[in-house]
């Protein structure tokens, strides 16, 4: 497994829960198509479970 991955908004959190769009703000997503970089922990793969519906991740 690599030491970053790559994530990418592909979906609004506007319909979401309050929960859902604080992790959004956590992970860096503020806008649609935006794509952070991010390491590879076990929160943040916590976090990108949490919201896989909204997202693409790349490895």
């Amino acid at each position: 497994m690599s030491d970053t991955v790559t994530i990418t908004q592909v979906k609004s959190g506007i319909g979401s829960t309050k929960k859902i769009r604080a992790t959004l703000v956590g992970l860096g997503l503020t806008k649609m198509h935006k794509t952070i970089t991010r390491k590879d922990t076990p929160e943040i793969r916590g976090m990108i479970h949490k919201v896989q519906h909204l997202i693409k991740v790349e490895e």
